[in-house]
């Protein structure tokens, strides 16, 4: 095997330029952490109804660059630029990227007892029908006063999020809370879950299977434009792997986008990613499709480490 590194164009591994505006366009990222850098110059383009997957040793950045991407503050951003669809995200908070159409599914999801599956989807579907305040003068009046959120859109009717408790769903008062019913109970078929997951609390006592369920989910009611999962089989079994696998899959379409990030193949042999791309030491080191998942299988990625490239010691990197 040839040590000499190649990159596609950009890092894209698609066979022509992206066009300006469309899907996920990273360039030049540069993310730190406490005044050290850790994303070194990513540039990446994921469009919608592509599926990549991003690969890489412990502590190369993978997680880094979509929490950074999400608006966590533990990240800097320190230069380059982030788009979806031509808007720029990395000027906006974590709603606001939400509401443009970015989602992040967690490695690590937290638990938030007393909140159940159904109202923390429905409140999470008002949020983002609310208007985004932009600048300045969308959030203040004339008079310096704070203007009011405006009502939800109408055709949405998504308001009164709290008809749901832990023993089921009251009966619906509204023609919104049928049409929100109606459509978790399809997502939750889609996805193989029993529709009395709805009526669990948030994570509490949920196995690692079912949190990383719960994701997809979120995934499938949210419908984003870019959906970044980060590590959807971390601390699974292979029969999990095998159940959120499917969920991912049943969602896959020309409207969303996925950038699958994981440490192995084997979510892969499930999930079958359009392009595969390499990060060590918080660089893009290589892209190209499918089969360069086999060949990490199979040689590991020293082959693809640059000389003087450090070894990742966090996991959560």
């Amino acid at each position: 095997m040839d040590k000499n590194i190649t990159k596609s164009e950009g890092n894209t591994a698609v066979a022509d330029k992206p066009k300006i505006g469309e899907g996920l366009v990273i360039k030049n990222l540069h993310v730190g952490i406490e005044g050290r850098e850790i994303l070194k110059g990513v540039d990446l383009t994921v469009r919608q109804g592509e599926v990549h997957a991003l690969m890489g040793p412990n502590g190369s950045g993978k997680s880094t660059l979509v929490n950074a991407l999400m608006g966590n503050p533990t990240y800097e951003i320190v230069k380059g630029t982030a788009t979806i669809n031509g808007e720029n995200l990395l000027s906006e908070p974590p709603d606001e990227r939400a509401k443009l159409g970015l989602f992040l599914g967690f490695q690590y999801p937290a638990s938030i007892p007393g909140v159940s599956v159904a109202n923390f989807l429905r409140t999470a579907l008002v949020s983002l029908t609310k208007p985004r305040a932009r600048t300045e003068a969308d959030l203040l009046t004339e008079s310096g006063q704070v203007r009011e959120d405006t009502a939800p859109q109408q055709n949405l009717g998504l308001a009164q999020a709290n008809y749901v408790g832990r023993g089921g769903v009251a009966r619906p008062t509204s023609p919104a809370v049928k049409e929100f019913r109606k459509n978790l109970r399809e997502k939750l078929a889609l996805l193989k879950m029993d529709e009395t997951f709805a009526t669990r609390y948030v994570n509490d006592g949920f196995s690692g299977g079912e949190k990383k369920r719960l994701e997809v989910l979120q995934m499938a009611m949210l419908t984003p434009k870019i959906a970044m999962l980060d590590e959807p089989d971390s601390g699974l079994d292979i029969d999990a792997v095998r159940v959120v696998s499917s969920g991912v899959n049943s969602l896959r379409g020309p409207e969303m986008g996925i950038l699958l990030v994981t440490h192995y193949q084997r979510i892969l042999n499930y999930i079958k990613p359009d392009f595969v791309h390499v990060m060590i030491d918080g660089q893009i080191v290589r892209s190209g499709g499918p089969e360069l998942a086999h060949e990490l299988e199979a040689q590991g990625y020293d082959w693809l480490r640059p000389e003087g490239a450090e070894e990742g010691v966090d996991d959560n990197v």
